[in-house]
């Protein structure tokens, strides 16, 4: 067997993806390697293949106990016979998985760093071969990433232990230059194959609001976004469980995870998030790095982390299969001293000097630093985070907020120059809050305690207002004129670049939203289209169908969904409609012993739902979609806007040659306009896009109600013509949809007439 039947056989796919072919290579021709690629770019498969291919066991050294058991449970259910050792299991059980394994029947083997020095797991190791030692999470490893584990250090006292030195490969999503080279001289890589594919995550979207009202916004936004799965991260116990039981109290199947659960309220708390059965998930950053849920579709940051790292690593548990989704990050000027603290408090590596204490405190406040950056620059925030490590991006990516604002901007050098002033008459002493008030004249009582009044500069700046005052402030933070200490107290002080503005040699320039910000149903663009965006009103109809069944057999099963075929697997079914086996294993994601447990019963519910007949269920030609398929990154983008054309609308015209009736369901009502468009250069529209816009108005919506999701509609909705009434599918299963009578129809036809909203 080769690469690319291994390849097919057991995980379904026809190619590699980028960099993963030339990691296996280098593996495969007996090389270290290190791969530095992004959440989602199928770092696991660069490992796996070659795992499978070389003669003895692969030992892939994990930090977490469910990243293992869900690595482990996909394995398995592709075929491949892999196992895990760890504190879960019971001493006879590792026993006997070590057993089994020096007896050939695994091939994959994950561990904890902890369990390497047993005398049970050194005399197991020293006695089979061991082609190949994988490092995952392998910024753990760093004493300058931000995770670092000194368990990670056994590793490399594991490795001068065996008779054999094995292939080492390392793994992770996010590491900055000094981490790689960290992490190569500490593993003692020989000549490793380097590759870093880029950090960019072109699917998901990056946003930075400043709400009023927190746990308001967020509410607001899972109203809008109920058929979805995603995970919030607040940065302490209480505020999960406070925002916890304002959501449970919004009617919302909410569940929640930190360390201050008992270890079964923890696993049962996760298995109802992976399983689907409770879509939102509240947690600390104690919660995510073991789950492998590819649907997450946005990640709402309540609390700023302590740094970019933990940012990126966290908002990449959104979009893993590649769909467009949200990263949200709610910024407050009391998250960095909540982020402080948490920092003071961490506990500190007895085994390290204080020199190298020193030295980590000191990384970890320009982390700090960073991160709050991040939150108050007005520049492409995809091209920050792209730039902190050490890739260059695209002055607008044109999918983050900062890109989606209109902006004004204004000089205010002569502005810059008093608060410059301001700070040396001061002499240093204080932070933005009182440099501020002092040049706005605030009379509050601190300030009269302080005797800011008798200052010369006090009152300088009144006319421009303290808010605005804090935002240059934070603007000159950002561009280098001025630095914070990096203590609590973070007092102002000068950098050199401060006397280039007094000299006249640089300008400050502040750019400010034209308006507020408003609360956005979505905050993809354009930029990032979802795969089932491909399917038409009929094909998004069979996707949930497809979706319903993979649901009802992962229950049977006992595992996530996500497992048993992800969503763009269930999307290709919907494209290419297979009736046959061979049909079925050409689809993406369907390997040979997937097909064996589940194919049938996927081609069984097709031919029943299409009666044998292939329709078509998708936009554009069946020669585009295969075009679209086959491409990677920018061509994807450019080769499906090429198939889309404009967005739908019909003109007055057609709008009056509309067949109204007594009654129609969405899908029919969009059936009926999608024959009255334009041909081919008109997008389609859905069923599902006209019930988005009703949620939007506040007509109607979706809850839970015993543990299932129910439509209603409101009281307005039924002003304007909506009801809820009986409906039967296929199946023969009964439920409670939303029908729209012929008020409720015009409303819908007046809603895409162009040249109205």
């Amino acid at each position: 067997m080769n690469k690319y039947e291994a390849l097919k056989k057991y995980f379904g796919y026809d190619t590699f993806r980028e960099g993963q072919e030339k990691l296996i290579d280098a593996i495969l021709e007996g090389r270290d390697a290190l791969g530095i690629m992004p959440t989602g770019a199928g770092k696991s498969l660069c490992y796996q293949i070659p795992a499978l291919l070389l003669p003895g066991i692969t030992l892939v050294i994990s930090p977490l106990i469910s990243l293992m058991k869900d690595q482990v449970q996909s394995l398995n259910q592709a075929g491949i016979h892999a196992a895990y050792i760890n504190s879960s299991l019971t001493e006879n059980q590792i026993t006997k998985a070590l057993k089994l394994a020096a007896e050939g029947r695994y091939k994959i083997i994950y561990v904890a760093p902890e369990r390497l020095e047993t005398y049970e797991f050194l005399h197991f190791a020293t006695q089979v071969e061991i082609s190949m030692l994988t490092v995952d999470e392998a910024h753990c490893i760093s004493q300058w990433g931000q995770d670092f584990r000194p368990s990670y250090l056994k590793i490399v006292r594991f490795l001068k232990q065996l008779k054999t030195r094995p292939i080492v490969s390392a793994f992770t999503a996010t590491a900055t230059e000094n981490v790689r080279e960290d992490i190569s001289c500490v593993l003692g890589l020989k000549q490793p194959e380097i590759l870093v594919t880029g950090f960019d995550r072109k699917n998901l979207s990056f946003a930075v609001e400043i709400p009023k009202n927190k746990a308001g916004y967020v509410l607001d936004y899972l109203k809008e976004h109920t058929e979805e799965s995603g995970i919030i991260y607040c940065s302490t116990r209480k505020n999960v469980d406070t925002l916890y039981e304002k959501i449970e109290a919004a009617g919302i199947a909410v569940t929640k995870y930190h360390a201050g659960l008992s270890n079964e309220e923890r696993r049962q708390n996760q298995e109802d998030f992976v399983f689907d059965k409770m879509p939102v998930m509240v947690a600390t950053n104690a919660f995510g790095m073991g789950i492998d849920k590819s649907n997450v579709r946005y990640v709402i940051h309540y609390n700023m982390p302590q740094n970019l790292e933990n940012y990126y690593q966290e908002a990449g548990r959104a979009g893993r299969d590649g769909e467009a989704s949200e990263c949200i990050l709610l910024y407050s000027a009391q998250d960095v001293m909540i982020a402080q603290f948490l920092l003071e408090s961490k506990e500190e590596n007895p085994e390290l000097t204080e020199e190298e204490l020193e030295d980590i405190r000191e990384r970890d406040a320009e982390r700090l630093r960073s991160m709050n950056y991040y939150c108050l620059t007005t520049n492409c925030l995809r091209r920050y985070i792209l730039n902190y490590f050490g890739e260059q991006g695209a002055e607008c990516c044109e999918n983050c907020s900062n890109c989606r604002k209109e902006f004004v901007t204004a000089d205010m050098t002569s502005e810059a120059e008093t608060i410059i002033s301001c700070v040396k008459e001061l002499r240093g002493r204080y932070g933005v809050n009182v440099i501020a008030g002092t040049l706005a004249g605030d009379n509050r009582a601190k300030l009269r305690e302080y005797g800011v009044s008798s200052y010369k500069s006090f009152g300088s700046l009144k006319d421009l207002g303290e808010q605005k005052i804090k935002r240059l402030i934070n603007q000159m933070l950002v561009d280098g004129f001025l630095v914070s200490t990096r203590d609590k107290y973070a007092l102002l002080k000068l950098t050199d670049k401060a006397d280039e503005v007094l000299q006249g040699t640089q300008k400050i320039v502040l750019k400010e939203p034209k308006e507020e910000p408003k609360h956005s149903v979505s905050q993809i663009s354009s930029a990032g289209k979802r795969k089932s965006d491909i399917l038409n009103s009929k094909g998004l109809e069979f996707f949930e169908q497809l979706r319903t069944l993979r649901t009802e057999i992962a229950r049977q099963e006992g595992m996530p969904p996500y497992i048993i075929f992800s969503d763009k697997t269930l999307v290709d079914m919907c494209i290419r409609l297979p009736l046959t086996k061979e049909e079925m294993l050409a689809v993406s994601g369907v390997g040979e012993n997937k097909f064996v447990k589940y194919g049938e019963r996927f081609l069984e519910e097709i031919r029943r739902l299409t009666g044998g007949t292939k329709e078509k269920f998708y936009f554009g030609t069946l020669e585009e979609v295969e075009q679209l398929r086959g491409g990677t990154g920018k061509q994807k983008r450019k080769d499906w806007q090429k198939i889309e054309k404009t967005d739908f609308f019909v003109t007055g015209e057609q709008a009056g040659k509309f067949p109204y009736e007594e009654k129609y369901l969405a899908p029919e009502l969009a059936e009926r306009l999608n024959e009255l468009r334009e041909g081919e250069q008109v997008k389609k529209t859905s069923g599902a896009e006209i019930f988005r816009r009703i949620q939007e108005l506040g007509l109607a919506g979706e809850r839970y109600e015993n543990g299932r999701r129910q439509k209603y509609v409101t009281e307005a909705g039924k002003e304007e013509g909506l009801w809820l009434g009986s409906r039967t599918s296929k199946a023969g299963t009964e439920y409670q949809d939303i029908y729209y009578d012929k008020k409720a129809q015009r409303m819908v036809v007046e809603w895409f007439v162009r040249g109205t909203q």
